[in-house]
């Protein structure tokens, strides 16, 4: 969990496989960015959570939108992250304004497929804070602390072919897409139209180099 991603081009170390599995355990401290709080998740956050889980513009790009009781499980799923890792997708307020818009942040995937182990950046945002940034932003500080506070070789990210949207946040990111590694998402039902998935990647030396 704390190296490079596997993959076809990419060998990975019997270490790497290990450290995966077991995570850093000992909590480091969230990111802050200039409008942005990455924090831990409080009880508090579990409603508005389940509103932009419900809202169908968020969840256009996944197979359905959420109900109460599954993003309550989504957010144990979270928090149990958090404990065996040391971190996983931070709840994001912004600073001197809203208390929750949502989760930026790191997770090691919860399927199979054929660049795993890895870890992924990933954010979802309540539609009324979209438009402003904040997901660049708080992804951008979460690659910086996956590279500089956990030692990582490489990140992904991921997602439904047809996103345009969330790409455009990758490749602000400096993250690029290999065509060889679009993957059909095992959890998405075969010949459901968003099945088929993009994946990007970001190394560390790229990103060090002045992508952010």
């Amino acid at each position: 969990m704390l190296s490079r991603c596997a993959s076809r081009r990419r060998p990975l170390r019997r270490r790497n496989i290990r450290s995966y599995h077991t995570g850093i355990r000992t909590r480091k401290p969230a990111p802050t960015t200039e409008r942005l709080r990455l924090r831990e998740w409080r009880d508090e956050d579990l409603e508005p959570y389940a509103a932009l889980n419900a809202d169908a513009r968020v969840r256009e790009f996944f197979p359905g939108t959420m109900t109460f009781e599954e993003s309550a499980a989504s957010m144990t799923a979270i928090r149990d992250h958090f404990a065996l890792h040391g971190y996983g997708p931070w709840a994001a307020e912004v600073i001197g304004g809203a208390p929750f818009i949502g989760f930026i942040g790191l997770s090691i995937p919860p399927f199979d497929a054929p660049f795993m182990p890895c870890v992924e950046v990933g954010y979802r945002l309540a539609f009324d804070h979209w438009g402003r940034g904040y997901a660049t932003e708080g992804a951008r500080a979460a690659l910086a602390f996956g590279f500089e506070s956990l030692g990582l070789d490489e990140i992904v990210a991921m997602t439904a072919r047809s996103n345009v949207r969330s790409r455009g946040v990758m490749e602000k990111l400096g993250m690029t897409r290999d065509a060889a590694d679009d993957f059909d998402h095992p959890n998405v039902p075969a010949g459901h139209p968003l099945r088929r998935h993009v994946l990007y990647r970001v190394r560390k030396n790229y990103f060090a180099a002045g992508a952010r």
